[in-house]
């Protein structure tokens, strides 16, 4: 079926023979005798195209056609006026009517004029969604990375960005936790509001009150001016809470009424103030563990955790440190004023072999001083640091065909775990995190093997 038209006309023979003529052309018609009656069925979504007289008592077609456009922009509207009334008829098209036919209506030019007015509005409708595509697509570009785990990241940021719940980002040290969070902020519906960050781990326990919660006048000494405040500062926004691990366990109580209530009490003050923001959360300590030792409040915990996200490190990334270090390059040459354009293949074989303990930040800090120091166009092995360049993997198994170096199970468990714990730097918690094992499991296995766990760490 070609679709539906909708017919206002205050003439009610004219909409029956208009009617008729399209219904056998296999179009679905639904007609009214006034431009009132008509507009709600439009406004409904029971329309493809309308058509309208501009001549009508009550509300004129021009009026139509302008409430149309203003609620329904993706139905096409073609109006119809007398012969030597063109001026109308412009005056329609300028309040964003598609096309207009002259009466007396020629049956056949009217069915070529719908026509039309239907692809066009099929054509904005298949551009509309290719353009949601391409947003879609690009929405986290300045998060790169074509990898696997990134591509869970991007479906998982897709499916929350617009949500209100709080969210706790997970990882290690320099994977980009704020970076995300700041990519969940400018797709989600509160990108007009401010995104406010604060390391909680960088202040001492009475300034991290007053920057989160405010002050007034005189609440203590050096309160020269009352302060709104964080919570208040990113009202309709996102409020970012770098390191909420290492919150104070004394001002954790205030924290999780605030995000219980939804409401502060600067300090010094006397009334409470409501707010509205989204809590995103960061932290490279394992929060279930601090909440076991009762150095992390547990219902806090669970409050700020509604939605986690766990980054991935950069070592499972494969060549995705390819792009970050040549998104560097250019980047750090450009600042700089340099003509280097690339990475040499000796040095790109040793930034994938190299296991990245400090992540991002450590790729980006070596391609800083890389750019630096080259002498050429591209990077060079000899441009790297030293423990990138004598970086040697370490295999937990290599396949042989000699049967005599073929070792037990249990051989190559101890040689992972141990591998693991080693890459992680020694922290248990982290270690049994990626091999999927409780820490207590954890730590009978490296009692078993007699404490080759070497320098480990809770």
């Amino acid at each position: 079926m070609p679709g539906h038209v909708v017919i206002a006309e205050d003439d009610a023979s004219m909409c029956e023979l208009i009617a008729e003529d399209l219904r056998r052309r296999g179009y679905e018609v639904s007609w009214y005798t006034s431009a009132e009656e008509a507009f709600q069925p439009i406004v409904e979504g029971k329309c493809d195209v309308a058509l309208t007289d501009l001549r009508m008592g009550g509300m004129s077609g021009i009026d139509l056609c302008e409430r149309i456009v203003a609620n329904r922009p993706d139905v096409p509207v073609v109006v119809m006026t007398a012969f030597g009334n063109l001026e109308t008829a412009v005056a329609a098209i300028r309040a964003g009517a598609y096309d207009f036919v002259t009466k007396p209506i020629e049956l056949g030019i009217l069915h070529l004029t719908l026509k039309r007015a239907l692809d066009h509005g099929k054509l904005q409708e298949k551009v509309k969604l290719l353009s949601a595509e391409v947003d879609r697509a690009h929405r986290f570009d300045e998060l790169l990375g074509e990898s696997l785990p990134m591509h869970k990241l991007y479906d998982q940021l897709e499916r929350i960005a617009d949500s209100d719940a709080s969210v706790l980002i997970t990882g290690e040290s320099g994977t980009g936790k704020e970076l995300v969070a700041q990519a969940l902020h400018r797709c989600s519906r509160r990108s007009s509001g401010r995104f406010c960050a604060v390391n909680c781990s960088a202040l001492p326990e009475t300034l991290l009150e007053s920057e989160l919660f405010g002050h007034t006048r005189g609440a203590f000494t050096d309160a020269h001016t009352a302060r709104k405040g964080l919570f208040l500062e990113a009202d309709g926004g996102t409020l970012f809470l770098d390191e909420i691990g290492d919150c104070p366990l004394a001002l954790q109580p205030k924290l999780l009424r605030a995000l219980e209530q939804r409401c502060i009490r600067p300090i010094g003050a006397a009334k409470e103030i409501p707010f509205d923001v989204r809590v995103v959360s960061a932290t490279n300590r394992d929060l279930e563990a601090a909440v076991e030792e009762r150095r992390f409040r547990e219902d806090l915990f669970f409050r700020i955790n509604v939605i986690q996200l766990d980054l991935p490190p950069l070592r499972t990334r494969g060549s995705d440190v390819l792009l970050l270090a040549q998104q560097f390059v250019e980047r750090f040459a450009s600042q700089t004023e340099r003509p280097v354009t690339g990475i040499s293949q000796g040095a790109a074989k040793k930034l994938l072999a190299y296991a990245w303990p400090g992540n991002v930040r450590e790729l980006r800090n070596a391609i800083e001083r890389a750019v630096a120091l080259t002498r050429y166009d591209k990077i060079a092995v000899d441009d790297l640091p030293d423990r990138i360049r004598a970086y040697e993997s370490t295999h937990v198994v290599i396949g042989s065909e000699d049967p005599r170096e073929l070792v037990p199970m249990e051989e190559v468990e101890r040689r992972y775990i141990l591998h693991v714990l080693k890459t992680v730097a020694g922290n248990k918690a982290l270690a049994a995190r990626v091999l999927g094992i409780d820490r207590r499991t954890l730590y009978r296995k490296l009692e078993s093997y007699g404490g080759a766990g070497g320098e480990a760490r809770d």
